[in-house]
């Protein structure tokens, strides 16, 4: 070999190689490029979109949705020397129940001795109007769940007028006393 084979050689040899090294170059520079990496971004956070869309949201077969109706202890202090009757009412401004099953509560009384038993009613802005009754309520905090469908006379539940608990006179031992409830709220 000659000195113009040797010196074409080696020129073949470096231009090819940095023909090499300048493609690579423009490969990972492409690759840090901030179009790419705002277009990568974009494209994640379209199909991340898309499924949080097109995603069914159930809640699972054993899970409730609840209303919370009162998310503080009510107190029906009655003393029935005038009055014949306590009334606490919730107003549920025409709410739409057609969907809610069930109404649970939570219930005590102050005295251990007084036999109270405490009526709960519904109407609507029909002016229907159902009751039910639970008698003997504990001095220690129960939970009472009752299914909507008791309530025999409301028929219609798309717009709901109130919610009453009420203490009467005739269905008490003692004249005076105290009622709290608490965790007022209507199941799915």
């Amino acid at each position: 070999m000659d000195k113009k084979d040797i010196y074409e050689h080696l020129a073949k040899i470096y231009l090819d190689a940095s023909v090499t090294s300048k493609k690579q170059t423009k490969k990972s520079s492409f690759f840090k490029s901030p179009f790419f990496i705002a277009g990568s971004a974009a494209v994640l956070a379209l199909i991340f979109l898309f499924n949080f869309i097109t995603q069914e949201h159930k809640t699972p077969k054993n899970a409730e949705i609840a209303l919370v109706i009162s998310a503080e202890p009510i107190k029906i202090n009655f003393n029935f020397n005038p009055a014949k009757k306590e009334i606490y009412s919730i107003n549920l401004n025409n709410l739409n129940m057609f969907n809610f099953r069930t109404l649970e509560f939570s219930v005590k009384k102050a005295g251990i001795l007084n036999k109270i038993n405490l009526r709960v009613e519904f109407a609507n802005i029909y002016n229907e109007r159902s009751e039910i009754y639970f008698k003997e309520i504990p001095h220690r905090w129960q939970t009472h769940r009752v299914n909507l469908a008791d309530f025999k006379n409301i028929s219609d539940w798309s717009c709901m007028h109130e919610i009453s608990f009420i203490v009467e006179e005739w269905n008490v031992k003692d004249k005076n006393g105290v009622v709290f409830i608490d965790n007022v709220k209507f199941l799915r």
